[in-house]
């Protein structure tokens, strides 16, 4: 069974730093494709972060490109979105996903295209 836990989030002032983790249970081509998105509430899901994970290139959304920084610990089944400079436009849901292969419809970047999710972790940014 594949399981994503996060944890991490909470409440920090704008300027402030929070590192979310999120631990990958399960076969381990359940996490061939790890990503990170954020929901606020009344938006959409949108995009943050993801690598394959025996790879070497991280992909990131062009908002927070510089501030946020994805990595992971293979002995821990772990990743993590280290969040640095938070603004109040930060605040969201985080979740993690995962997804088991790679295909030629698959898109980075899509929601839809993950199939596991985790159960979020709440981020708010106080200005």
């Amino acid at each position: 069974q594949v399981q994503l836990v996060e944890s991490g989030g909470g409440l920090v002032q704008a300027g402030g730093s929070l590192r979310l983790s999120c631990e990958a249970s399960g076969p381990s081509f359940s996490r061939y494709i790890m990503g990170w998105f954020r929901q606020a509430p009344g938006m959409e899901r949108t995009f943050l972060a993801a690598f394959m994970w025996s790879g070497s290139i991280t992909r990131y959304a062009d908002s927070v490109k510089g501030r946020f920084t994805m990595s992971k610990d293979d002995a821990q089944n772990t990743v993590y979105l280290q969040l640095n400079d938070l603004k109040p436009e930060d605040t969201a849901v985080y979740y993690c996903a995962s997804r088991t292969s790679y295909s030629s419809t698959f898109s980075y970047y899509v929601p839809n295209s993950y199939e596991y999710w985790g159960q979020g972790t709440q981020v708010t940014v106080s200005s």
